[in-house]
């Protein structure tokens, strides 16, 4: 268990801030009344302040990374019509429309033979024509070639597009692609889980309900996952904050989550954004780095709070080291999905720049594996490959 926060009361200027903030070092658990007044607060540098004792009780001043890559097999996607925030899908015959081969994944997967990558994570959309064969042999040819990668893929809206074409109930698909060489799985999809929210910006995509009840059964069959939160759509505080409580809620009864990691919404080529008006007007970075420290103190169950550098800026993930955050996004390699939405970013980053962007915070570098185990803490000019002497 982790010691109680040190909480710095003399950088926290709003009083209902620093009753909080009182809870927080009495290690209490915040309501949701706590956290619309964290989102409501103007003293972003006081609350950050709280988020960062809180992360320092939990990981000091280390900050993780992994050495990941992402592969998007397919962008064909049921749904291309009905999420209207997405700019990645395409219809079966629509221009620009794929769905890699086998051979094509394997070509791609080809810049871990170097022993660098220590992950895979594989999302894509939700293609009539990728179900559970076509998975399960992607990943046991993955497993053949790269054994030492682990296998981070799938997300629960994936799995329950899979259970449907196969006509198969959540857990057997689980298990099936758990023996193909899944290892975890990412926290995409969850969108924000209000009915309201949903039915504006994915209607007919997996509800949150069945999003918990996916990770749920997961957990079950020994499957740690990740969560997210897509934000700063047209979501209100209250509508965050009951979408927190559910994932809080799943990670008291199973513990399964491995990591928080808020997503933001980019309104660039995608019909919501044309709708609100918003082309080229994404998150604020008082909105981002509020949207982490809130998770952080909110997420009491939660070891690991992420932030995604390619949706919020490598420059902004960098701040958020002292709002709470203790991972960043890794190296990626070629990112396709929020860059199909406007993301500006870089498709990837060298391990010297996150190296940098960490030490640059006063943090302390740590490279993990999937399970946020430490790999290594002292890095020189060439990376160990894995394996080597």
């Amino acid at each position: 268990m982790a010691a109680a926060p040190q909480v710095p009361f003399d950088r926290i200027h709003d009083p209902v801030l620093r009753r909080i903030g009182e809870r927080v070092a009495a290690s209490q658990r915040l309501s949701i009344a706590d956290g619309l007044a964290l989102f409501r607060t103007r003293d972003l540098a006081g609350l950050g302040a709280l988020a960062d004792a809180v992360n320092r009780a939990k990981n000091g001043d280390v900050v993780t990374f992994a050495s990941n890559q992402h592969i998007n097999p397919t962008n064909i996607c049921v749904l291309r019509k009905t999420c209207v925030f997405c700019g990645y899908a395409r219809l079966p015959k629509e221009n620009g429309a794929y769905r890699y081969t086998l051979d094509q994944v394997l070509a791609e997967a080809a810049q871990a033979a170097d022993g660098m990558t220590r992950e895979f994570h594989i999302v894509g959309g939700l293609d009539m024509k990728a179900g559970l064969a076509y998975y399960a042999e992607m990943f046991r040819a993955l497993k053949a070639n790269f054994p030492h990668v682990h296998i981070k893929a799938l997300t629960a809206v994936e799995i329950a597009h899979i259970a449907r074409i196969e006509k198969m109930p959540w857990r057997d698909v689980l298990v099936a692609l758990k023996e193909a060489g899944l290892d975890t799985m990412p926290g995409g999809g969850a969108e924000t889980f209000s009915a309201a929210v949903r039915e504006r910006i994915s209607d007919k995509k997996l509800a949150g309900a069945e999003y918990i009840g996916v990770h749920r059964t997961a957990h079950i069959v020994g499957i740690r996952t990740n969560c997210t939160m897509l934000y700063g759509h047209v979501e209100t505080p209250d509508d965050r904050l009951q979408h927190l409580q559910m994932l809080r809620d799943l990670q008291d009864e199973t513990g399964g989550f491995l990591a928080y990691i808020p997503l933001a919404y980019h309104p660039d080529d995608n019909a919501l954004g044309k709708e609100l008006g918003r082309q080229g007007t994404a998150t604020t970075g008082w909105d981002d780095l509020k949207q982490l420290a809130v998770g952080r103190l909110f997420l009491d169950n939660f070891q690991h709070v992420k932030s995604h550098w390619i949706m919020v800026t490598p420059q902004l993930s960098q701040v958020a080291l002292h709002y709470g955050v203790n991972d960043l996004e890794g190296t990626v390699v070629r990112e396709k999905i929020y860059h199909a939405v406007g993301a500006q970013t870089p498709q990837a980053m060298s391990l010297a720049e996150i190296l940098r962007l960490i030490r640059g915070a006063g943090k302390t570098p740590s490279e993990r594996d999937s399970f946020y185990r430490i790999l290594r803490t002292e890095f020189d000019a060439t990376p160990v490959p894995v394996g080597a002497s």
